[in-house]
C-alpha cells in the first residue's frame, strides 16, 4: 500500500543536493526576475537562486561563471529559468547571440513559442503585423521560417535562434549565450560544434539543463561535468544537481516511496509538482524510469574502452599551473584524419617537477598551422617539434619552406628540430601518458577540447605497440595526440636543455 503524506507536511528543498560555484561579487538575478515578472512569469526561490548564479559577475564584470549546469527532474521549471536568463541577455544585457538548441526540433520549437508568448506580453503589436513586437520603444521582428525561428532586434541587430542540435548544428555562429537544454542527449562531438562559437566573443556563457543521463554508456558530457564539480578547483564552473544520491543499479538501497525523497529532489514540489502526480508517475513507471526522470538518479558511468579514467583526469587539472621557464618547452601537433581540423600543444615542467601541459591552438583547417608554429618557435624556441609521420608527410613543403627539418643525424638532434615518431615512438609515448595520468605526474590548464579527446579516446593495439584511436568515428582526439607527442619529445630531448638559455616571451603559456 502506498504511503500519503499529510496535506501540507511536506515542502520542497530549499537547497539542490549538490552545489559548487566560483565566488562572486554581484549580480543581475534581481534585474532579470523583474523583466520576466513584468511577462507574468514568477520565479520560485530555487528559480531565483538560479538566476543569481547564472547572472553573477566577476569584480572584472566577466561572468562568475562561464559554464552552468542545472540537473533536475522534469517538469520542476528549468525552461523558466532559461527564459528569464534569455529575455535579460536579449532585453537588457546587450548579448548579440543568444544560441538556444535542443535535442529535438519539436522541443526547441516550444520553447521558441513559450519565449514568443513572453515577448508579446512584455510589448504590443507593431500594426497589423504580427511578426512585429514594440517593447519599451525597441521593436522585434519574429522570425517563423522553418529551421531559422528566431528573433532579433531591430535597434542592435542582437538575435534569439532555436535550434535543434546535429553535428555541425552552431558552426559558423560566434554566441555570446549558448543554451544546452535536454543536455542528456548532448554529445561530444555536438560539443565540439558549438564550444568554439563563443571563443571570440568578449564574455560568453554556456548552459546545460538536464535531468541525468538515460544510461551509463551516453551523456559524457554530462558525466565529465559531474566530475569536474566533484573534483573541485574550477573556478568557471556552476553545478547544482537535485538529485538523490545513488545509482540506477543499486535501487535496493533507495525508498522510492520514501516522500520526503520527493519532496526533496523536486523543487517544484506543491506547486508544479504535486503529490498526486507523483503518486501516478510511480504507479505507471518502472523502479529505474522513476528513479531517473522524477528522482534524478544517475547511472552508472560505463567504462566502455575508455582508457583514461575520467576522475584521475580530472584530478590534474589546473587553471593556474605554469611551467618553470627555465627548463624549456616543447611543441607537439597533430592533424585529424580528414584534415578539417589541428591541434598544438606544449609540454614543460613545473616548479615543482611535475609536467606541465596547456593547449597552444585547435583551430579549423590546417592551413594557419605552419604560420602559427613559427610565432611559437620564436617565442619559445622549443627543444622539439614534434608530429607523426603521417602529418608530417601531409606538412613536409610548408614546413621546410619555414625551417622546420628532421635532425640531420636522427642520432643527435638538435635543439629546435622536428621530431617525427614512428610506431614504437608512438606507442612508447601513449603509455608515458598513460602512466603520467595513473601516477599523476603532470597537471593541465583545463581545456574543452583535450577533455573531449580524453573521453573519446581509446587504444587499439598491434602486437607490442599501442596507439590512440577515437572511441566513435566522430570524436577528434587530435588534441590528445598532440598532447602525447609533446610529452614525449620533451622527455626523450630534454638532454638537449643542457647549458642552454632561453630567451621566451612571459606573456606566452
Amino acid at each position: 500500500m502506498s504511503r500519503t503524506s499529510r496535506r501540507g507536511s511536506l515542502s520542497a528543498a530549499a537547497k539542490p543536493r549538490v552545489e559548487v560555484h566560483p565566488p562572486y561579487a554581484y549580480t543581475f538575478g534581481s534585474e532579470a526576475r523583474d523583466l520576466a515578472a513584468r511577462a507574468g512569469l514568477v520565479a520560485d526561490a530555487w528559480q531565483r537562486d538560479a538566476l543569481d548564479l547564472l547572472l553573477a559577475c566577476k569584480d572584472d564584470g566577466k561572468w562568475a561563471c562561464f559554464e552552468y549546469a542545472e540537473l533536475v527532474a522534469r517538469q520542476n521549471g528549468k525552461g523558466g529559468i532559461l527564459e528569464m536568463r534569455v529575455l535579460a541577455g536579449f532585453l537588457l544585457l546587450g548579448e548579440e547571440l543568444i544560441l538556444w538548441s535542443a535535442h529535438e526540433y519539436k522541443t526547441a520549437m516550444e520553447a521558441f513559442r513559450r519565449f514568443r508568448k513572453l515577448l508579446r506580453k512584455l510589448g504590443r503589436q507593431v500594426g497589423n503585423n504580427e511578426n512585429l513586437i514594440e517593447i519599451d520603444g525597441v521593436r522585434i521582428k519574429i522570425s517563423n521560417t522553418n529551421g531559422e525561428e528566431g528573433f532579433e532586434r531591430l535597434d542592435t541587430e542582437a538575435r534569439v535562434k532555436f535550434v535543434a542540435r546535429s553535428k555541425g548544428s552552431g558552426r559558423g555562429f560566434s554566441g555570446d549565450l549558448v543554451i544546452i537544454d535536454e543536455a542528456f542527449a548532448y554529445t561530444l562531438i555536438q560539443q565540439e560544434a558549438l564550444m568554439p562559437t563563443m571563443r571570440a566573443r568578449p564574455n560568453p556563457q554556456i548552459i546545460y539543463t538536464s535531468s541525468p543521463p538515460l544510461d551509463g554508456e551516453s551523456g559524457d558530457v554530462l558525466f565529465m561535468l559531474r566530475e569536474r564539480a566533484e573534483a573541485g578547483g574550477d573556478d568557471s564552473l556552476g553545478y547544482r544537481d537535485w538529485g538523490a544520491a545513488g545509482d540506477l543499479d543499486h535501487l535496493d538501497a533507495v525508498d522510492l516511496d520514501d516522500r520526503q525523497l520527493w519532496a526533496a529532489t523536486n523543487p517544484a514540489w506543491g506547486r508544479r509538482v504535486t503529490e498526486q502526480a507523483m503518486l501516478r508517475d510511480r504507479r505507471g513507471m518502472s523502479p529505474k524510469g522513476f528513479a531517473r526522470e522524477i528522482l534524478g538518479i544517475w547511472p552508472r558511468r560505463s567504462q566502455g574502452n575508455v582508457v583514461i579514467d575520467p576522475k584521475a583526469w580530472a584530478q590534474m587539472a589546473d587553471e593556474a599551473s605554469q611551467r618553470d621557464r627555465e627548463t624549456g618547452v616543447s611543441v607537439g601537433i597533430d592533424v585529424s584524419p580528414l584534415r578539417d581540423y589541428a591541434a598544438v600543444c606544449v609540454y614543460g615542467v613545473r616548479a615543482d617537477g611535475l609536467g606541465h601541459v596547456q593547449m597552444a591552438d585547435y583551430r579549423p583547417g590546417t592551413k594557419w598551422l605552419v604560420p602559427r608554429l613559427v610565432l611559437l618557435r620564436e617565442a619559445l624556441s622549443p627543444i622539439a617539434v614534434a608530429m607523426g609521420r603521417g602529418t608530417y608527410a601531409f606538412l613536409r613543403t610548408a614546413l621546410d619552406e619555414a625551417g622546420f627539418r628532421p635532425p640531420e643525424d636522427l642520432d643527435a638532434p638538435e635543439s629546435g628540430d622536428l621530431a617525427v615518431t614512428n610506431v614504437v615512438d608512438m606507442a612508447a609515448a601513449a603509455g608515458q601518458v598513460l602512466d603520467g595520468v595513473r601516477e599523476q605526474a603532470f597537471r593541465y590548464v583545463p581545456n574543452q577540447h583535450l577533455d573531449t579527446a580524453v573521453a573519446g579516446a581509446k587504444t587499439k593495439t598491434s602486437g607490442d605497440t599501442v596507439a590512440w584511436t577515437a572511441n566513435g568515428t566522430d570524436t577528434d582526439i587530435s588534441p590528445l595526440v598532440a598532447m602525447t607527442l609533446a610529452r614525449w619529445s620533451y622527455i626523450s630531448r630534454s638532454y638537449l636543455l643542457e647549458g642552454q638559455q632561453y630567451d621566451v616571451l612571459s606573456s606566452i603559456f
